[in-house]
């Protein structure tokens, strides 16, 4: 089989060595054209969502919202109903100007209800509106309901030794197949770590990159994103002066401009710290959706100790992590904790789900690492001392052993690049696997000591109903890559966990 990987430049990061950012003109419904074609970019088939794409976020029980962004000047509505290819509502007609993110409320729904809908939209003196096939979304779940969420991996666009193009589309538009009401996105999707010139166009690239590939599944799906290492939105970087505090900012900003992240509003609770520069950063929060707590944990914005690897900056150094590191320094931060403690501790969901890009932000491995610091108790690293009670006064328990005691089923963690399936005290750690490896490698596997592992690529589809939640591992090939034994929508590994009482 040829995995040659494919050397398509990342148009993202190559925007950003130039020091700004090229959106390649397209028409409503047209192709690619210009510098960029070519480029890390949709099949040409699906480029319709480069010239306009849709992202839903912040689905409420009474209301979503749709992000829109055009390459063109354009005017759109959006027209939806309860029943499929009947649209009794409409939204106002709404101005896009190119690349700017436009965000529509779609307000007075009803709870636990699903909604067809179509966007409509077209060039300023048209006279008529074009329309996009039929897509659906649907408000918050009352509980009993049978819904669906699906989570991806590390996308890495940056990397094209493990991130193909073509594959990623696949995946993204397989877990759409599967119409979930929520999608996840685990962290380092949106890497500004080869910017070389720091400015708002280059550090907003990578988003703008992305939103075509997830619109593919948001069109259907609320999208939820996770902050990792790589996108270098972190309290260290904010506290420094000059270039780090930008990246911090510019990271942070394009992010919630050009996704529809929850604040601590409607059915969500989250951070209400507002930072300079940036507003709400939208980085932790939770909800409840039917039978199961959802929770967003951030390991970067709250740990004043750089985490992970650094910003490589404008010489483009080899990314730095911090050396002889004290790990007691790596902290969610005590408000966060609080509040965790807090959401954990009120809820009587059946099912509770817990994500975060990895256990401490930082290192490899699920359960391996669960033991140590705040996370597991134990001191870790050579000469390392100190103990959980004097190192965070006021916690009541490790992060682990909380999570253990208010039943989550599930911890959801990326960064380690493969899909492995571990438990500890009844808490299954999930590492989410790659979306878009064309290589089908199984990275850092030696890291995972215990359980099951598989190689990529794919996502996970987990299933609720009131009695269990059915976690899958759903495999996605290159079509060139498929045989009578392996082919896109197979089940590579899964398992149930049960409600709680």
């Amino acid at each position: 089989m040829d995995h040659e990987p494919d050397r398509r430049a990342f148009i993202g990061a190559a925007a950003a060595v130039a020091g700004g950012l090229t959106l390649a003109p397209e028409s409503a419904m047209g192709q690619p054209k210009g510098a960029n074609a070519g480029a890390y970019a949709l099949p040409a088939d699906l480029s319709a969502h480069n010239a306009l794409s849709l992202v839903l976020g912040r689905a409420g029980d009474k209301s979503v919202t749709a992000n829109l962004v055009a390459a063109d000047r354009l005017e759109a509505f959006i027209e939806y109903g309860t029943e499929a290819g009947k649209y009794a509502l409409k939204t106002p007609p709404t101005a896009l100007a190119p690349g700017q993110p436009v965000e529509v409320a779609i307000p007075d729904l009803r709870p636990g209800t699903r909604y067809f809908y179509r966007l409509n939209f077209r060039r300023p003196g048209d006279a008529a509106f074009n329309a996009r096939a039929e897509c659906q979304f649907h408000t918050q779940r009352k509980p009993g309901d049978t819904f669906t969420f699906c989570v991806q991996g590390d996308s890495h666009p940056e990397r094209p030794q493990m991130s193909e193009p073509n594959l990623y589309a696949r995946t993204l538009q397989r877990a759409a197949a599967d119409r979930p009401d929520l999608y996840f996105c685990m962290g380092d999707d949106f890497s500004v770590n080869k910017v070389r010139a720091v400015n708002a166009e280059s550090l907003t690239a990578p988003y703008l990159l992305q939103r075509p590939f997830l619109s593919l599944v948001a069109q259907f799906a609320s999208l939820y994103l996770v902050n990792g290492n790589h996108e270098q939105a972190s309290l260290f970087n904010f506290n420094q002066k000059g270039e780090l505090h930008d990246v911090a900012v510019g990271v942070q900003t394009a992010r919630n401009k050009l996704f529809p992240m929850p604040a601590a509003e409607g059915i969500y609770t989250g951070d209400a710290r507002a930072f300079r520069g940036i507003g709400l950063l939208r980085d932790y929060f939770a909800w409840t959706w039917g039978d199961a707590l959802f929770v967003v944990l951030d390991n970067y914005w709250h740990s004043p100790a750089q985490v992970d690897t650094g910003f490589p900056g404008g010489a483009g150094k080899r990314e730095d992590k911090p050396k002889n590191r004290d790990w007691w320094d790596i902290t969610l931060g005590d408000d966060q904790y609080r509040w965790f403690k807090r959401t954990l501790e009120g809820s009587k969901a059946k099912f509770k789900f817990v994500f975060a890009h990895h256990v401490l932000g930082s290192g490899r491995g699920g359960v391996e690492m669960s033991e140590f610091c705040e996370w597991g108790g134990k001191p870790r690293g050579k000469g390392a001392g100190g103990d959980f009670k004097t190192k965070r006064p006021g916690w009541e328990l490790p992060v682990h052993q909380l999570m253990a005691k208010h039943g989550v089923g599930v911890f959801f963690q990326g960064h380690d690049h493969l899909y492995a399936r571990q438990e500890r005290d009844g808490v299954v750690y999930q590492e989410v696997p790659l979306p878009a490896d064309h290589l089908y490698a199984t990275h850092n596997e030696d890291a995972y000591t215990s359980g099951t592992k598989r190689a990529n690529s794919g996502y996970l589809r987990v299933t609720v109903s009131p009695d269990e939640a059915k976690v899958e591992y759903v495999r996605c090939w290159l079509p060139k890559d498929e045989t009578a034994t392996q082919k896109t929508g197979d089940i590579a590994h899964s398992y149930t966990v049960k409600a709680r009482s």
